[in-house]
């Protein structure tokens, strides 16, 4: 791809997610920085060419980034500059150009050998040159980069909302009932696994329940079918 094609891709994305997101942000009286926002991942996802414009995936994820799921596009931000800023935080074009995403094999890590995911941006993928690595973006990450789109604002709401509730519930039933089992594993399993979040991406990734989950707590089956099931 030429350098003024991928100049032409910049700007126009950058301008017209601009407008889109100060439009969305008017409603409740802050066009400027949303459209800011909608800007600057319009200008890097340009840059990059992540959006796939010649389907409809494409364009309902940019329209999403720029308006509904502002509030996750700009953590997904936050972790690009993580990203851009750490020497080995390893982009991946491969798993990103026309993908609508952006993939790091590491960048911002708050778990270490955990993947998470901001927005439209999937961190700590790790070495996706194994088959593995490469399923987890495209089969169990990239549904919380969907989640975070469809849920818009509510996603962080709903997902930290189970976490901490779910935290709870774990503490009371080690305290009740599962003394002789690590206390962080419960809790994990309550607050982390069971989350339908991640109940929903696990399935999708064809494993479900996870190795680390306890047994006995939670359900057994898939929430839905896998994508392997649909190749």
């Amino acid at each position: 791809m030429s350098l003024t094609r991928r100049l032409v891709e910049t700007v126009a994305t950058a301008a017209l997610a601009g407008a889109i997101g100060g439009a969305a942000g008017s409603l409740f009286g802050f066009a400027i920085p949303a459209a800011g926002v909608a800007a600057v991942n319009g200008a890097l996802s340009g840059w990059r060419r992540i959006y796939d414009w010649s389907c409809s995936t494409g364009l309902v994820a940019f329209t999403l980034d720029s308006s509904w799921s502002l509030l996750m596009t700009s953590s997904g931000l936050f972790a690009n500059l993580v990203g851009i800023v750490q020497r080995d935080s390893g982009f991946v074009p491969e798993l990103s150009t026309r993908q609508n995403r952006h993939v790091y094999r590491r960048g911002f890590m708050p778990r270490k050998g955990f993947a998470i995911t901001l927005g439209n941006v999937i961190n700590g993928a790790g070495d996706t040159g194994r088959a593995r690595r490469a399923k987890l973006v495209t089969d169990h990450e990239d549904v919380h980069v969907w989640q975070s789109r469809w849920f818009g604002p509510a996603f962080p709401v709903l997902y930290v909302g189970w976490m901490v509730g779910g935290a709870a519930i774990g503490v009371v039933m080690w305290l009740v009932a599962r003394r002789d089992e690590p206390f962080t594993k419960v809790v994990e399993t309550c607050a982390y696994y069971l989350n339908p979040f991640e109940y929903w991406a696990y399935s999708r990734d064809d494993y479900w329940p996870p190795n680390a989950m306890l047994d006995g707590i939670g359900w057994k089956q898939p929430a839905v079918r896998s994508f392997a099931s649909f190749r």
